[in-house]
């Protein structure tokens, strides 16, 4: 890459999560409501599980086909930026009246999250040298919470002054998607130098892929398969109160988020990945505390954002840590598809467990996915130290 100082390479993950936090007010906005709208248009609780659990898994394995196109091609920026371009179809959502219309606009997202993300890794990972891992992923982690705090807060504001009317919420995000073009062009701009050195060895393919690699990203699946998917809190949130509360609950999980997210980096900076073994611990929460329902889903708020903060942050440190730089794109790819699995079978699983009334069923669940994971977990901290 090209040469930064410190400071400019702190500039720089700045800059990232500046991107981020625009990004963040339109997705993460939409995502405080969609679980509701997607309920007014007819979906069950089963529907909108799989929806949102579908979507996230497609886009979480096509980060496996573009972390390698990355590596492969060096087309770090261009990933970076198409799958920026794309978020327009969140604000769309406002002319899509149609269950299918609306979910297939919520695909569209998760594809371009999908595009953009390991090659946003990949230029975030590049600058840690400088920065620090753990420091470098908590920072970008924490300005990306402040937009996912504003988008929230904007829409629940709207659906509270506009009761249901998620046509004039969606289609308010246009004006941060404009903010977002021209925010692209400058970072672009200015740091389209940034390319991580080593790009284009092809020939190295699967092999630099630790044994700790492949202990870790299994845990991580079994973690997110137990961990109730975040649309699934939403909805549940919507229906035990209203749409716009639901905004604001979330609203109160992404600032969790915020504080756990630069805590969990700067804890990993000073003690490794160990610090892993907190969100694991704590993932049954959220996922039994819902399925509870009635009062009890603040408390799923308020974990869930707890351990995602540091599945944002640190879960992604930990991967730049354990491979080589030449084939972080392809093991960014690796463990996003697995985690994408976690996230198809935590909507699914734990959608027909709310639809169905098993709340017994799903917290045993989510007791035993944990129990599993946390096993690997260690087994890959150990593989790693003593290799």
């Amino acid at each position: 890459m090209g040469e930064l100082d410190r400071r400019a390479a702190l500039g720089a993950v700045v800059l990232f999560g500046i991107v981020s936090l625009i990004g963040d007010v339109i997705y993460e906005g939409a995502r405080a409501v969609a679980p509701s709208y997607l309920g007014s248009l007819g979906a069950s609780a089963l529907a909108v599980g799989l929806a949102f659990g579908l979507s996230e898994f497609v886009g979480l394995a096509l980060r496996l086909v573009s972390g390698i196109l990355a590596d492969a091609t060096g087309a770090y920026w261009p990933l970076y930026l198409l799958g920026y371009g794309l978020i327009v179809s969140i604000p769309l959502m406002g002319l899509a009246p149609f269950l299918p219309l609306a979910v297939a606009l919520i695909f569209i997202e998760r594809i371009a999250k999908g595009l953009r993300s390991p090659a946003r890794d990949v230029l975030i990972a590049s600058l840690s040298r400088e920065v620090g891992a753990g420091k470098a992923f908590g920072l970008h982690e924490l300005l990306d919470q402040i937009g996912a705090i504003a988008g929230p807060a904007l829409m629940g504001t709207i659906l509270l002054i506009r009761p249901n009317d998620y046509s004039t919420a969606f289609l308010s995000l246009l004006i941060p998607y404009v903010a977002l073009l021209a925010s692209l062009l400058y970072i672009y701009s200015k740091f389209r130098m940034i390319a991580p050195s080593g790009w284009g060895n092809r020939r190295m393919g699967l092999a630099g892929l630790s044994g700790g690699f492949w202990l870790y990203t299994m845990a991580v699946l079994l973690n997110t398969a137990g961990l109730i998917h975040v649309s699934l809190i939403v909805l549940t949130s919507s229906e035990a109160f209203s749409p716009w509360m639901a905004a604001y609950l979330y609203v109160v999980m992404q600032a969790v988020d915020a504080v756990s997210a630069p805590l969990a980096g700067l804890a990993y900076d000073r003690i490794g990945r160990s610090v892993l073994l907190i969100p694991f611990i704590l993932s049954p929460l959220p996922s039994i505390a819902t399925l509870m329902e009635g009062s009890s889903v603040l408390l799923a708020v308020i974990s869930f954002g707890i351990v995602y903060g540091m599945q944002e942050s640190v879960y992604r440190a930990a991967v730049s840590d354990l491979v080589p730089v030449r084939v972080r794109g392809t093991a960014y790819g690796i463990f996003n598809t697995a985690y994408g699995l976690g996230f198809l079978a935590s909507g699914t699983i734990f959608g027909y467990f709310l639809y169905s009334g098993g709340a017994l069923e799903g917290s045993l669940f989510a007791l035993a996915t944990q129990m599993a994971a946390i096993p690997l977990l260690i087994m890959s901290l150990r593989i790693n130290r003593d290799s």
